[in-house]
């Protein structure tokens, strides 16, 4: 289990809460710093030679057949609301054939009685599903058993870990010693038993570093960009420390745009399973990501409220964003999937 974190705060199912309070209330979202998508534009293809019914969303992740290749990113859980959250975002996950992934399962795992808020599975019995847990809990008493637990928690088709350096460092009680955590993710991925992922959120991840994380043994990368929520911007918030809440502000345009950091990892690692998050808010900006190199576009905050409202809601939020993103392979000729990883149709503006 983790040690204690600093001062004595909040539960981490508590916080979790807090989390998504603060989201879907006051301004989290990056200052300064964009996803980098209003830079880019499809070429228009006046005669797609294509019938709009038939476009071929399919794609597959961890083993698995999607109807789109989208995911919900990685949010919440840990309490009882956040549970309802989660419940909702599995069952329009299902119904639409995307991925999904849980938000940090560390509470679950350190409390069995919150293990309920992540277990979606019976929601969703046929879509990839993905734990998660801070990179750093592996220099707090973290291990491969605690690794295990979190997926057979999550009945799990994979675990990713999240990095979240500046996040920690804002955070009242927050573990900010990732010291030595590269050759523990590595032992981490060779001894898990289930394929392992690296993800940031909300700052993006360089090539360089990319490269680092694939050498470790990571079998799939989340850029998670930045454009989208800064979350230094949401412990200012929650802190009481004047200097932190002041400095929070500083970092509010801190990262590598969603854009540039597909971008970077595609062409230092060409064949890396790669996921395209961070501030996506259309079927349009899927359409970049995917264009760009991604596997997978991730949708985070933009879900949270219609997941707040109902399963409904958070049905059409998604079958909207298919609608975007199946209308760009449309407007460019793009009739599959591969076909728009390949185009040639987006250009710089």
């Amino acid at each position: 289990m983790s040690e204690q974190n600093k001062g004595s705060g909040p539960s981490t199912g508590d916080r979790k809460s807090e989390h998504v309070r603060l989201c879907l209330e006051e301004e989290v979202g990056s200052v300064g710093v964009t996803t980098g998508f209003e830079r880019y534009g499809f070429r228009h293809n006046a005669l797609p030679e294509l019938d709009f019914e038939r476009i071929d969303l399919t794609s597959g992740f961890l083993g698995r057949k999607l109807k789109a290749p989208l995911l919900i990113s990685s949010m919440t859980g840990g309490s009882v609301g956040t549970g309802r959250i989660n419940e909702r975002l599995a069952e329009a996950a299902q119904a639409r054939g995307w991925a999904m992934g849980l938000g940090s399962v560390r509470a679950a795992v350190e409390r069995e009685d919150l293990a309920a808020t992540f277990k979606v599975r019976h929601r969703a019995p046929d879509i990839p599903i993905i734990a998660n847990l801070g990179a750093v809990q592996l220099n707090y008493g973290f291990g491969v058993d605690e690794c295990r637990r979190a997926v057979e928690i999550a009945e799990a088709d994979a675990l990713v870990l999240h990095l979240n350096g500046l996040q920690e460092v804002f955070q009242p009680e927050g573990n900010t010693d990732f010291a030595g955590l590269l050759p523990k993710i590595e032992r981490l991925c060779r001894a898990a038993g289930v394929p392992v992922g690296i993800k940031e959120v909300g700052w993006g991840i360089d090539g360089e570093t990319a490269r680092r994380l694939a050498e470790a043994g990571a079998a799939f990368i989340d850029a998670a960009g930045a454009g989208g929520t800064s979350w230094s911007q949401v412990e200012k918030y929650r802190s009481a420390d004047a200097m932190r809440r002041a400095a929070a502000e500083a970092f509010a345009g801190w990262g590598i745009g969603t854009a540039d950091s597909i971008a970077q990892i595609r062409a230092e690692l060409p064949e890396m399973p790669l996921i395209g998050s961070g501030g996506l808010r259309s079927g349009v900006d899927a359409a970049k990501a995917i264009a760009l190199g991604a596997d997978l576009a991730g949708f985070g905050r933009a879900l949270l409220g219609p997941a707040v409202d109902s399963a409904a809601s958070a049905e059409a939020a998604l079958e909207q964003a298919e609608f975007e993103l199946r209308t760009v392979m449309f407007g460019i000729g793009a009739g599959t999937v591969a076909e728009l990883r390949r185009t040639e149709r987006l250009v710089r503006r």
